[in-house]
């Protein structure tokens, strides 16, 4: 588990941050079954399991991704460890696609603190 905030955790094979962050992914903040994603901030490029565990650990101020952008990996599954691209779970009907693990459909009252409309 990380719980030293300030640095990546090398588990995942993706650069990762966060606070007290398991195996899958949940976090201090967010720790339910379903909290098994993190994203990518493009301002830092730098995965977060979520903005709280952003603003925690970093000293700048979170951006959002553009649209012009959605194509890109920037979703990470913490079952499957998957790279999704921000369509993909934009429209992944909150299960991931390639492993099926269910992701909170509460998750959707955020995006606006990630993606822009």
């Amino acid at each position: 588990m990380t719980d030293t905030a300030a640095e990546t955790d090398t588990q995942f094979g993706v650069p990762l941050r966060g606070v007290e962050v398991d195996a899958q992914t949940r976090c201090l903040h967010y720790g339910t079954d379903r909290d098994v994603i993190a994203i990518q901030f493009p301002c830092c490029e730098v995965y977060y399991p979520c903005f709280a565990c952003h603003a925690a650990v970093t000293e700048h101020t979170a951006r959002q991704w553009p649209t012009d952008r959605f194509d890109e990996s920037a979703v990470f599954c913490g079952v499957c460890r998957t790279p999704l691209s921000i369509t993909a779970y934009l429209e992944s009907d909150n299960a991931c696609p390639a492993c099926d693990a269910a992701f909170n459909p509460g998750c959707q009252d955020h995006h606006d603190r990630y993606f822009a409309r």
